[in-house]
Parts: C-alpha cells; sequence; structure tokens
C-alpha cells in the first residue's frame, strides 16, 4: 500500500487494523532493512515481461483454435495435436501453451472425417506438426459416459470405431502418436516434446 494511503487510513475516525504491520517489523528486525514499499509489486511482470506477453499470446493463440474452432493461421503452430473428441487434446493444449508458451492447435476427428480417412488439406502443408493422441476404448467410452450417458457418442461400438479408425490413419500417414489412458496432462505434455523434440519457449 501507498505510505501515504496507509497513514490516512490509519489517521481516519474509524477502526483499522494493519495486519502486516508486525510481520513486516519483525523481519525488518531481523534482517536490519528497511522495506521499500512498490506499487503492485505482486501483480508487476517486470524484467520478465517478454515471458509474461508470450505466455499470454501462446494461451490466447491456443484458446482461438481449440476443438477445430479454426484452422487458420496454421503457420504460426507449434504442434497440431490430433484425436477422437475426449482424448487429452483440450486440457493438453492449454498445460502446453500456459507452461512452455507453446502456440497449439487441437483439432478432434468428426464423423465426415472418419468416413473419408484422409487428412484435410489445410493438415497437409504441416505434416511435421501433426502429433496424434490417442486412448484405449474402455477408458474412452467410460468419459464419454459421464458427458453424455447412454449416447451413441458413448457407446463402445462407436468409440472402438473411431479410436481404431484414427489410429490406422496415424500409422498410415506416419504420424507419432501416444496412449494417454493412464497419463496425466504433465505427462502427455512431456512425452510429446521428447517424441517430437520440440523446445519450450519458456522456462
Amino acid at each position: 500500500m501507498i505510505p501515504e494511503f496507509r497513514q490516512r487510513l490509519l489517521d481516519s475516525n474509524s477502526y483499522g487494523y494493519d495486519v502486516l504491520e508486525s510481520i513486516v517489523q519483525k523481519v525488518q528486525d531481523d534482517i536490519q532493512m528497511q522495506p521499500k514499499p512498490k506499487l503492485q509489486r505482486s501483480r508487476s511482470v517486470g524484467r520478465d515481461s517478454d515471458k509474461y506477453f508470450d505466455r499470454i499470446a501462446a494461451i490466447e493463440y491456443t484458446l482461438a483454435h481449440d476443438d477445430g474452432i479454426t484452422l487458420k493461421g496454421l503457420e504460426e503452430a507449434d504442434i497440431i495435436l490430433l484425436g477422437v473428441s475426449r482424448s487429452g487434446k483440450t486440457p493438453t493444449s492449454l498445460y502446453m501453451a500456459m507452461q512452455f508458451g507453446l502456440r497449439v492447435v487441437n483439432y478432434p476427428f468428426i464423423d465426415d472425417d472418419l468416413a473419408r480417412m484422409k487428412l484435410l488439406p489445410e493438415f497437409e502443408i504441416h505434416r511435421h506438426k501433426l502429433f496424434g493422441l490417442t486412448i484405449n476404448p474402455e477408458r474412452l467410452t467410460e468419459i464419454r459416459e459421464n458427458r453424455l450417458a447412454g449416447s451413441d457418442y458413448a457407446s463402445n461400438e462407436q468409440c472402438l470405431h473411431e479410436l481404431q479408425t484414427v489410429e490406422a490413419l496415424f500409422r498410415r500417414e506416419a504420424i507419432p502418436y501416444i496412449n494417454t489412458s493412464s497419463l496425466s496432462v504433465e505427462e502427455i505434455s512431456t512425452r510429446v516434446l521428447e517424441r517430437t523434440g520440440l523446445r519450450r519457449r519458456l522456462l
């Protein structure tokens, strides 16, 4: 708090208690140094302003490209995650953006993609950025049941069909992929970085 404002509050006709005073005074006595108040110190980006704004830009890009919202600007992407719905793409994308400052696109295969069994033209020129996520059918059914219980979307048959189709596409197109069934978001992200050789932008 600004010292002048603090004093005004303490001098005002009200009950006021500076809950930090005793702590600050104790630290001051112990280390024999005067405190130097600075406005908004806890929220200042300071010397790391470049990293801060890089992180914000990565998060904004990743949110704008979540779940196939848009396929524009793929040239700016660090990585493009592919997989069936509910295989862990969105949380992994956001984690990689927030923790590593990476710009991540994630795209869920829809019925048209599964019927076509071909990569979208937009992905063809960015093959080196493609990475697949898959999951065990039982685990996928469990996750989808929690979202839409009793639906065809969550049925064992549908989940198995989608996974078999997408994994066949990954193999045919030589797209690296991992199974996320028993992995945390942190583990998925680390393995993706290891497999791709991608370097995190933020340390």
